[in-house]
């Protein structure tokens, strides 16, 4: 049974926009175990996606910023969030991969996408002895690993375990799509729907201006 502070996840294989998936549960709850959170940290999440593990951290920290490039699936975030009644989470629209600086340094940080490298400035904004969880990989295939900044630097704890998950993208990451609707206007991101709406009926490209 589900708490009832948690949104509803959506089942496995279901559409999400942008070509985004479903995190399983299982590695939800073995990312989310892995920042051996306490109960008074202040966390950096960097993929918001629809909330589900944002809300898990949520519970289990004292405060969370979340980082989501997508707008409209910030925006979908932030309604769950209401919904739910959680006030101790701020959703952020931009580049992940840059951290949200305003708010470091931070105790704890969670990036829900792969990269082979963690970003600089994601390591620069934890405080001395804080953890980061990772995807560490190409998108695909990764490990999710649990780290420890010392020193100004990262140490590997340990393997949580095998992942297979989207590509962080953004300055530090994966190179962002050309008209990615992240970093573009709204009238960019509502052609690039009408573009989709139209793949999917098979409807020439030339009709969408």
């Amino acid at each position: 049974m589900s708490a009832p502070w948690l949104p509803s996840p959506r089942p496995l294989g279901r559409p999400i926009p942008h070509g985004l998936v479903a995190t399983q549960p299982s590695l939800v709850a073995a990312m989310t175990a892995g920042l051996g959170l306490t109960g008074g940290e202040h966390v950096l999440e960097i993929g918001t996606g629809y909330c589900y593990q944002t809300a898990l951290l949520a519970q289990l920290a004292a405060d969370v910023i979340s980082v989501e490039i997508y707008p409209d699936i910030a925006t979908a975030a932030r309604r769950n969030l209401v919904r739910q009644g959680i006030a101790n989470v701020q959703v952020i629209t931009g580049d992940g991969t840059e951290g949200y600086p305003q708010s470091a340094p931070y105790d704890a940080v969670l990036v829900s996408a792969a990269h082979p490298d963690v970003p600089p400035p994601l390591i620069a904004q934890m405080r001395e002895g804080g953890r980061l969880i990772q995807p560490i990989g190409p998108g695909g295939n990764e490990q999710v690993i649990a780290f420890e900044r010392v020193r100004e630097r990262l140490r590997q704890i340990r393997v949580l375990t095998a992942a297979s998950v989207v590509r962080l993208r953004g300055r530090h990451g994966s190179p962002i799509r050309s008209g990615h609707p992240g970093l573009t206007d709204a009238a960019t991101a509502t052609r690039l729907h009408l573009e989709s709406w139209c793949r999917r009926r098979r409807m020439p490209a030339r009709t969408v201006q």
